[in-house]
């Protein structure tokens, strides 16, 4: 099971501005010496050596992780964002002749991307849709509409089918479900089991003391999975600030998966306002974090896009 992020973001879109870049580039320049660029090696090394944060980015397309595995051609999707415009760029180059699209609500930034995705105008394909939400394929038309876009969904050529869920999906070994989560409107996770893996995608989703207690529902869902990704949009007082916005701390988001024993949690759905730098930074203090409270047996990792896990 290959988990691959193309979009990390929350809200809107976050593209690296001007600004950032000079200052990306004022700080790499106070780092060098005439010694880290006087052989290619040294140079390389300089380059190695930088923080995250300097040398790279961690992104700016709003919500979009792909799920591939070794025994389907099929490529399961969770939202799409902006990062779903990358995706179809990529993996069409692959072929990839079905698109499973599960979706967590139907907020703007998680649906951006797919009048962009150029697999579904391919008559080749087919896209199959998910949601528990009755309104899923108006939903999906109604952004592709005059005077929000001018190409209608009717002109994508991709087989179409919509999916209202109501149990668990099954396919080629695959089993997928899901559960709803606190936001405003509603938003639902999605848990994906193949053999004894088990990933959880739960972006958009404010923690509540209900999601720690251990009924027979959470233990199902939660406890022991192998990787979660989770809304941890803020610092603790900024939830506070906010509460009932519908996003998480990192703090929380760490109590969460040490409460169910989750071997590695994805940092996710980064404010859109957060620079590179804060976003490390807080990865830092969720490990930190985790020190000071005697957590043993997380791995930490804040979502980029790019980046792939092998689970």
């Amino acid at each position: 099971m290959k988990v691959h992020f193309w979009g990390v973001r929350g809200s809107i879109p976050a593209p690296q501005l001007p600004s950032q870049l000079r200052s990306k580039i004022s700080a790499i320049l106070e780092r060098l010496t005439p010694d880290d660029i006087s052989t290619p090696e040294k140079r390389e090394k300089f380059l190695a050596g930088l923080p995250l944060w300097l040398f790279g980015t961690v992104g700016g397309n709003t919500p979009c992780v792909s799920v591939s595995f070794e025994s389907i051609k099929d490529l399961i999707v969770f939202d799409a964002g902006s990062g779903l415009r990358e995706l179809g760029m990529v993996r069409r180059r692959k072929k990839i002749r079905r698109y499973r699209i599960f979706f967590s609500h139907f907020h703007w930034d998680h649906l951006q991307g797919l009048p962009f995705f150029s697999p579904g105008y391919d008559p080749a394909v087919n896209i199959d849709f998910y949601s528990p939400m009755s309104n899923l394929e108006a939903a999906l038309h109604g952004q592709m509409t005059s005077p929000y876009f001018p190409v209608h969904m009717e002109s994508m050529g991709a087989k179409k089918t919509f999916h209202r869920l109501e149990g668990p999906v099954k396919f080629g070994g695959i089993k997928i479900t899901w559960r709803k989560m606190n936001h405003p409107g509603d938003s639902f996770s999605y848990k994906v089991c193949e053999a004894e893996r088990s990933f959880i995608f739960a972006t958009d989703t404010e923690l509540s003391a209900n999601d720690f207690q251990k009924t027979e529902e959470n233990v199902s869902y939660f406890d022991g999975a192998d990787c979660i990704v989770l809304d941890s949009q803020y610092t603790l007082g900024e939830a506070i600030e906010k509460y009932n916005w519908g996003h998480s701390a990192f703090s929380l988001a760490v109590d969460f998966a040490a409460n169910w024993g989750i071997k590695q949690l994805v940092l996710y759905h980064h404010d859109p306002t957060y620079d590179d730098r804060k976003l490390f930074n807080i990865l830092q203090s969720a490990r930190w974090y985790t020190e000071r409270m005697n957590i043993k047996g997380i791995e930490i990792t804040l979502a980029m896009e790019g980046m792939e896990l092998d689970l």
